[in-house]
């Protein structure tokens, strides 16, 4: 074998060998995983009579979904192999069905309070705000924004611009009580 055959064939990256059936269960065993893995203990109560607590301890916390952490558990030995094999690999279909698992874990977290991240990972994997899209074929699609107006309360500038429950719902000290009168003679 000439000399540069063989440096193609070690240059040539490795996809991990499984049956579609294998991948397609070791994706959703993937998302399981992520899940993390806790026990419940019993505590014993803390006074006469009380009944006895049960809490969760966890033996591995619960992670987020990544294209990263899937193309690791799947056995890829990089992101750019991985990304090959879900252009252009045998089970590409599958693989592009996982993330696009993830892209839903993503877009799921869109409804919580803080969305900045989860913005950027849709970014990062092909989302735009574009409200055009242009096809090979020259069709256009239109597509639809959507805009956060409000994602929670205002930041203040200092902690003399919070307002507390207790203060509104407290009079101050000096403030005229002022009584009900009505014509009605049983509150008289």
């Amino acid at each position: 074998m000439p000399f540069g055959i063989l440096i193609i064939n070690f240059m040539k990256p490795k996809y991990p060998k499984f049956a579609a059936d294998e991948l397609t269960t070791l994706i959703d065993q993937y998302f399981i995983y992520i899940k993390g893995k806790y026990r419940m203990t019993r505590m014993s109560p803390k006074k006469e009579g009380d009944k006895p607590t049960r809490t969760k301890t966890w033996d591995r916390e619960p992670e987020f979904a990544t294209i990263s952490g899937l193309a690791l558990f799947l056995g890829f030995s990089s992101r750019q192999v991985f990304d090959d094999c879900m252009r252009k690999g045998k089970y590409s279909d599958i693989l592009k069905r996982g993330c696009l698992r993830v892209e839903a874990f993503y877009e799921s977290r869109l409804h919580q309070h803080s969305t900045s991240g989860a913005i950027f990972a849709l970014k990062s994997m092909g989302w735009n705000e574009k409200h055009e899209t242009k096809l090979s074929d020259g069709t256009t699609l239109k597509t639809f924004s959507i805009k956060i107006i409000e994602s929670g309360p205002k930041p203040v500038s200092s902690e003399k611009e919070v307002v507390t429950l207790e203060t509104i719902q407290t009079p101050p000290d000096n403030a005229i009580q002022h009584q009900n009168h009505t014509n009605d003679p049983m509150t008289q």
